[in-house]
């Protein structure tokens, strides 16, 4: 195995390319390596993919992606490089610590995105700019602007864009989903969802930035905050999962799974709710000092309950559901929804469209998505669905943190005469990491 060309940020600033705040929009070509070959693709016809992010939700697509023989890893973008490099040198792959750097290289065809939110506005837009059609991680966006505007750079530079909901690729989620919008449940009479945690804050103290990671280009766009492994990991304790600005919390984090079954099942995946709101005590969202596992913050980020209405009368609302999925109440039945489980009571209700589903599909969303690339068809889980599902989140958090009912247009995607509401729409984003018409 070769070893892989490595090449930090402060070698790339070196070389005199300043900070690009959106990148030009580039020609709609399909470069030579994405023209599949009859049969098996030879190692010249493979889908060139760069990874931006490599840490543990982009080391599970990775997994995946190398049981594919269509697609190949060319290069490794990771604001750590001793990580990017770890990777790289054992597909062959160049190392990169800036991915600005990745998006100019020819080779790459597509990008498989797996950073924290606050950084996946840019890095979408960015990459359908550069002509490389992606795959980003759920929840799609930060906020309800920026998944809109990553929306219109897939639509305008004409990408193949698939985000990481893989229960749009799993065949009982299929099925279940399918069965509800069909009708062969009868009239929804309600929908049960599990009430999501919002994030909280934190004011962690510092600690020695590791070597070979540039923690001005992690924080990003985000306020600049002293290192802490705590808040740089994921899942720890707690991560930035947990914390603003970086993340939805669980909310955005599970609930980009769970209400997204709501929103397919209903035939809602191209709009959403018009009415959102909170029940319970004041929301108090505590902020952490020092490190300590997620519970205290999910338990109090979680006392006001979310509710959601549909146009049609559909109402939403929290109970004992699934994290993945929810419980559809139905005037046949009621049909339980999760990861890969589709169930119903009475039982024989869906039982014999479960004993007839499709044998032999294929359930990997990566694979979908290369398909995809070959044949410019939408994905199982198009940009439009992703940011529909992330709205859909972001609107549970907005509910808790207004304390109030509140009116959602879903065309317009904003709340009607509501300006302080409309206030949680977008973010600041910090320079120079910023979009085009930022301030």
């Amino acid at each position: 195995m070769q070893s892989p060309v490595v090449e930090s940020r402060r070698g790339f600033m070196r070389r005199g390319v300043g900070v690009v705040a959106s990148a030009i929009a580039m020609p709609n070509l399909i470069s030579s390596g994405v023209l599949a070959a009859d049969g098996r693709p030879g190692a010249n016809d493979r889908i060139g993919i760069g990874f931006i992010g490599m840490g543990r939700q982009a080391s599970s697509l990775l997994a995946e992606l190398n049981r594919l023989p269509e697609a190949r890893v060319v290069a490794v973008a990771d604001v750590n490089l001793v990580r990017a490099r770890e990777v790289a040198v054992k597909h062959g792959a160049v190392a990169l610590q800036d991915y600005r750097r990745l998006l100019e290289r020819k080779d790459v065809d597509a990008v498989i995105t797996a950073t924290p939110e606050h950084w996946r506005v840019l890095i979408c837009v960015e990459s359908c700019q550069a002509g490389k059609d992606v795959y980003a991680e759920k929840p799609m966006s930060l906020t309800i602007r920026e998944g809109r505007l990553i929306v219109e750079a897939a639509r305008r530079n004409k990408r193949v864009f698939q985000v990481g909901s893989q229960q749009r690729s799993m065949i009982r989620n299929r099925i279940g989903c399918d069965f509800i919008r069909s009708g062969g449940a009868g009239r929804i009479e309600k929908v049960v969802a599990h009430n999501y945690p919002t994030p909280w804050e934190q004011s962690l103290p510092g600690e020695a930035i590791p070597d070979e990671l540039d923690w001005e280009m992690w924080c990003g766009p985000s306020p600049k905050v002293p290192y802490h492994k705590d808040l740089y990991l994921p899942r720890a304790n707690p991560g930035w999962l947990s914390f603003r600005p970086y993340s939805g919390g669980e909310m955005t984090g599970w609930g980009a799974h769970g209400l997204d079954q709501i929103q397919w099942a209903l035939g809602m995946d191209e709009s959403g709710p018009v009415e959102i709101w909170s029940e319970g005590p004041p929301h108090e969202p505590p902020t952490y000092r020092a490190a300590e596992s997620a519970d205290r913050g999910n338990e109090l980020c979680s006392r006001r309950k979310v509710f959601f209405r549909y146009a049609n009368g559909v109402v939403v609302e929290p109970g004992d559901a699934p994290m993945g999925g929810a419980v559809f109440v139905c005037s046949k039945g009621t049909v339980k929804i999760n990861r890969g489980v589709c169930e119903s009571d009475p039982h024989e209700l869906i039982e014999e469209t479960i004993r007839n589903r499709p044998q032999g599909v294929n359930e990997s969303h990566v694979k979908n998505w290369l398909d995809c690339i070959r044949s410019r068809a939408k994905p199982v889980a198009d940009v439009e669905i992703g940011h529909r599902t992330a709205t859909m989140c972001h609107l549970g958090n907005i509910a808790r943190w207004t304390g109030r009912k509140l009116r959602w247009d879903p065309v317009k995607e904003v709340f009607p005469e509501d300006a302080a509401a409309n206030g949680f729409l977008d973010r600041e984003r910090r320079k120079p990491w910023v979009l085009r018409g930022d301030a």
